[in-house]
């Protein structure tokens, strides 16, 4: 049998974000130590996640809590701020590849450089909450500054930026440079 999937509502376009009646409908978004963040319908729909979980058969007066067992306080601060900046100045798309090492060179917006100039550990949890939460620009935003981290940087000085263990054994390393000469051509 075909399964019926008219049930399903679709995700929101940018035009019908705008357009949407959630402008004045609280949610509290619920961190994993169960601190509340309060922020619209309209600007928690930016997460997938979020716009899946909303209620709405509920009365529009009614503020709805939305748990978010995955995300820290800490971390979910920063998602909320993002969340609700992002509305007013949407991001431009981050030009692929990148080209430089700084941030404020990558982006053409220097509050989105600035938001992710944040300490290593919050910028990878920032990546987790985003790919949780579905959302795609943060997600965009903060691998971008990873990636900017790595840019131009040789295997060792990668590890040392990120505290990764050499597992490879001298002879592994050897065999791997003898197998990728023309990258150092």
């Amino acid at each position: 049998s075909k399964s019926d999937c008219s049930s399903i509502l679709p995700l929101k376009t940018m035009a019908e974000f705008k357009e949407s009646s959630d402008a004045t409908r609280i949610l509290h978004l619920i961190s994993q130590e169960g601190e509340s963040f309060d922020t619209t319908a309209k600007v928690g729909e930016l997460s997938k996640l979020v716009q899946t979980m909303i209620d709405q058969d509920a009365d529009q007066d009614e503020a709805q809590d939305i748990p978010l067992p995955n995300v820290k306080s800490q971390v979910l601060a920063k998602v909320v701020e993002f969340l609700q900046y992002y509305p007013t100045d949407p991001m431009i798309d981050i030009e692929k590849p990148i080209k430089s090492t700084k941030m404020e060179e990558i982006m053409s917006q220097e509050w989105y450089a600035k938001f992710v100039d944040v300490e290593q550990e919050l910028l990878f949890e920032l990546i987790l909450a985003a790919n949780y939460m579905d959302i795609k620009p943060l997600l965009d935003v903060t691998c971008c500054a990873v990636a900017s981290q790595i840019k131009n940087k040789t295997p060792d000085e990668i590890r040392a930026t990120f505290n990764l263990p050499n597992d490879f054994t001298p002879e592994e390393v050897e065999q791997v440079k003898k197998a990728n000469q023309w990258a150092n051509e």
